[in-house]
């Protein structure tokens, strides 16, 4: 009998919006993480400042941090003239390898939710890496441990879909129960 291996489950960030208040510490945890020195003081004094891989946006009355999303088909990925944006496993984050990336901007235009950025004093792109390291230490994304209200949770994609229909579920029982 042969034994399947499981591979492993896609996980994304995902953003709870209604307890997002905007307060920005998904964005300092990102930089802090990505600094040469992972230190606050420290960070503060380095040349290139660091800069996050994720930004809270304004959207109708709410704050709503926006990082890359690790599309499955990803556009970032299938434009890149060096292949320096890639997938870094079959369900892990789209990751940059800065030494073949020659700052061309092709993904920059392509990326449908804007999220990815020239990186400080040089000519490689930065984005959202799902703080790779960390995961691969059994610990959250840098984001996710920095959110005082929980916002950001980094989760199974499955999970968070069965979730998504329960609560759907729910919520289309309890109107049924509201009609007359």
């Amino acid at each position: 009998m042969i034994s399947k291996v499981k591979k492993p489950a896609a996980r994304t960030i995902v953003c709870r919006i209604e307890r997002c208040m905007g307060c920005h510490s998904c964005e300092i945890a990102c930089a802090l993480e990505h600094s040469r020195s992972k230190d606050l003081l420290s960070a503060i004094q380095e040349e290139p400042k660091p800069r996050g891989r994720i930004t809270v946006e304004a959207a109708g009355g709410h704050a709503l941090p926006l990082q890359c999303r690790h599309c499955e088909n990803a556009p970032c990925v299938m434009i890149c003239p060096t292949e320096a944006i890639h997938r870094d496993s079959e369900s892990g984050p789209v990751v940059i390898d800065d030494a073949r990336c020659i700052g061309c901007k092709l993904c920059m235009v392509v990326c449908p939710f804007g999220v990815i950025d020239f990186a400080p004093g040089g000519k490689a792109v930065i984005k959202c890496d799902q703080c790779a390291a960390r995961v691969e230490a059994d610990e959250l994304p840098a984001c996710v441990s920095a959110c005082p209200t929980h916002a950001l949770e980094f989760v199974e994609v499955e999970e968070y879909n069965r979730r998504k229909r329960k609560t759907a579920a729910e919520r289309i029982r309890a109107e049924a129960e509201q009609e007359p």
